[in-house]
């Protein structure tokens, strides 16, 4: 069952297949896939070559997912930002925790496209957007164990202050960079990517402003890595440590150094946040509709509980915060997909919210299903867990909230 009526109306025929598409490829594939893996206990065996985590990269990657925001000439799908809202919401509904996996995934090489470089291109992105069978996969590596969301604060003070800074480092040496440091255990595909986009303090003397972009092959000397992170929920997301002891990259490697540092990290806030939005107002969705359907079906007091008032009150409320959350987070990510600069308010206004919604809508179905919505059986008790996460990653909801302020304070 689903409950999306799209109230834009001028969604083309390619649209509306695309949606169904997407939709059915999370219902068949991610969620069923999401929930075997979550009930396995040790995280090391969730990434295993038999584990059906690599089952769902390979079928993602032969359907076109990795590829999908790549341009035609490269075998992508050039999807709009409209078509992307739509792909994404589906995806969260179906599994936050491979929305996510698979958003990451194609990080680096993306980002490697947009660079021009032609030996990257040879090298790294068309092996990418050839590959069929999840032989390559990214990450995106910037939570450090003593810096989290002050990474993100773009536009502050702090943003140049010397004692905020990345503390993985890279140094130039000749026609290459040295790189050296610790990623935190909250990278998104930390323990299983190929490539991660890493972002780094090239001169940390000007704080936060002076750091870079590079990718690093996680094959290469010096690259390590710990066990995978045993957390509370979207549990079929890795997420590990990465340790760089004076690893060597080629210095075209490095995408970004700080003179175009500040425009990199607005660019990547607009488009993360938003990404976080859609995907997580698909789990709010997924929430509504399962205490609906249950509402329907529970019997109390001598008729379905979605007959007494308090229940009934409590649902529309859901569903409003639901149809809120697919309008700002669409607009954010329509609006800033073809703005520059983007207005990064917007997008991180769209993932504050979107990401409330969802735990409070997953809550609020936990309270709808009763003692059963505590049970590990139950879908809901999952998206309560998967939700509660999303206020943390991708920068604290707090911190962000502060982000967002000052550019409202400096924009008007």
């Amino acid at each position: 069952m689903s409950l999306y009526l799209d109230l834009n109306k001028e969604l083309t025929p390619a649209q509306i297949t695309l949606k169904q598409e997407a939709h059915r490829f999370a219902e068949e594939v991610l969620r069923p896939a999401s929930v075997e893996l979550d009930r396995i206990a040790d995280p090391e065996e969730v990434i295993k070559k038999d584990s059906v985590l690599w089952d769902v990269f390979r079928k993602a990657y032969q359907q076109g997912h990795h590829i999908r925001g790549f341009p035609e000439a490269l075998g992508g799908a050039n999807l709009s930002a409209l078509d992307n809202h739509i792909v994404t919401e589906e995806t969260g509904w179906g599994s936050a925790d491979f929305a996510i996996a698979l958003g990451v995934a194609p990080f680096p090489f993306s980002v490697a496209a947009m660079s021009g470089n032609q030996e990257l291109m040879r090298d790294i992105v068309i092996p990418f957007t050839q590959d069929k069978e999840a032989k390559y996969v990214g990450c995106w590596a910037v939570t450090e164990p003593h810096r989290g969301s002050d990474t993100l604060l773009f536009g502050v003070d702090q943003f140049r202050d010397p004692a905020i800074a990345f503390e993985v480092v890279a140094k130039r040496d000749g026609d290459e960079w040295v790189i050296s440091g610790q990623k935190s255990a909250w990278v998104s595909n930390g323990t299983i990517a190929t490539h991660a986009l890493t972002f780094l303090a090239v001169d940390p003397s000007l704080g936060m402003a002076g750091s870079g972009v590079a990718i690093i092959p996680l094959d290469l000397p010096g690259v390590s890595r710990a066990r995978p992170l045993n957390k509370l929920g979207q549990r079929a997301l890795n997420q590990g440590e990465i340790f760089f002891d004076d690893v060597r990259i080629p210095k075209h490697y490095m995408l970004v150094e700080p003179a175009g540092y500040p425009f990199t990290i607005d660019g990547v806030l607009a488009t993360a946040n938003a990404f976080m939005g859609a995907a997580f107002t698909g789990v709010a969705r997924a929430a509504f509709e399962e205490a609906l359907a249950y509402c329907k079906e529970r019997v109390q007091g001598g008729k379905p509980i979605c007959e007494h008032q308090a229940v009934q009150m409590k649902l529309f409320d859901m569903f409003m915060k639901v149809e809120t959350a697919r309008a700002i987070s669409r607009a954010a990510m329509v609006y800033n997909a073809t703005t520059m600069p983007p207005a990064t308010h917007y997008s991180i206004a769209a993932k504050i919210h979107c990401t409330t919604v969802a735990f409070e809508v997953a809550s609020d179905a936990i309270q709808l299903f009763g003692g059963y919505g505590l049970s590990k059986e139950m879908l809901v008790e999952k998206l309560f867990r998967d939700a509660r996460a999303s206020m943390i990653e991708d920068g604290c909801n707090e911190v962000l909230a502060l982000a967002g302020a000052r550019q409202l304070i400096d924009r008007y």
